[in-house]
This record gives structure tokens, sequence and C-alpha cells, in this order.
């Protein structure tokens, strides 16, 4: 399952075209903040089709000062609710960008803030909405980031039709 979080499924694939022919056609500006997928999330928004036209980046904000700092994520957990959606704001408004989904979590072996692995927070912004979401993935850390960035291509899709 490694290959998932380097290559990509067949499903983050299809999820990756599916944003792309959306961003095209409601001209929409896409970015994303990640911290436990460590670029694996740009990287296949990256890759997708017209991502020139479309793609405005992505902050990876691996290290806790980098998103207290840069992401204005408030001192205090980082896997959190509140992490995620400060992380999601931030880069929108840094980025320009119509569209943002943040993820950050315990990918694991062990946990993080009290958190068990496989413990992520999603946060998606759009028209100044932000909603915020709760999983927890089983596996070990190449399930876990696969999984992350299957369901934040999917979290993105779905705010991109709304």
């Amino acid at each position: 399952m490694a290959d998932d979080v380097t290559q990509g499924s067949e499903r983050s694939q299809q999820l990756s075209s599916e944003l792309a022919a959306l961003a095209a056609e409601r001209g929409l500006s896409v970015a994303c903040a990640e911290s436990l997928t460590a670029g694996a999330l740009a990287s296949r928004l990256g890759a997708a089709e017209g991502s020139a036209d479309w793609f405005r980046g992505g902050v990876v904000a691996y290290g806790r000062e980098v998103k207290h700092g840069l992401l204005r994520v408030p001192e205090g957990p980082v896997v959190s609710e509140t992490s995620a959606r400060a992380m999601a704001e931030s880069t929108a408004e840094l980025l320009e960008a119509d569209l943002v989904v943040a993820v950050t979590g315990a990918g694991g072996p062990e946990g993080q803030d009290g958190r068990p692995p496989g413990t992520v927070w999603f946060a998606v912004t759009k028209d100044a909405l932000t909603e915020t979401e709760e999983k927890h993935f089983p596996g070990g850390p190449p399930e876990v980031l696969a999984q992350t960035v299957q369901h934040a291509l999917g979290l993105l899709v779905r705010r991109a039709r709304a």
C-alpha cells in the first residue's frame, strides 16, 4: 500500500481528474495545506491534468513551528479541529485560493497529542466557509497516508461541486 502514497491509487487518480474538470469548468483555484502527508497531496494535485491552470500550490507544514508561525495555528495540539481549520483558512489567504483542503493527524506508528495513530483532521475552505471532519484510518503509516490523500481529494471534489 506504500505505493498509493507516492503514485496514488486508482480512486485517487479518478478524484484528481474529476477535481481538474470541476476546477476548470467553474474557474476555481485550488490549494492544500498538509502535515502528515508531507507533500503527497500536493504531488497528486500537481499531477492532475491542467493543474497549471487551477492548482495554486501547497504548504507542507510538517513541523509544529511552521503550523504555529506560518499558518497561524494557535498554540496547543496540532492534531485537532482548531489546527486543521487554521491551516485551511491561512492557506486560502496566503495562496489566494478559492478552495483549500488541510490535513493534520497522527499517521503512526505512535499517536500524537493524545490521539491514537490513524487520527486525521480535515478542513475544507470555500467561499469563506470552512467545514471540518475527523476520521480514523486503520493500518500503518503508508495506509493512513494513502487513505488521507484519497479522502482529502474526495472532500475537494464535493466542495467544488457545491
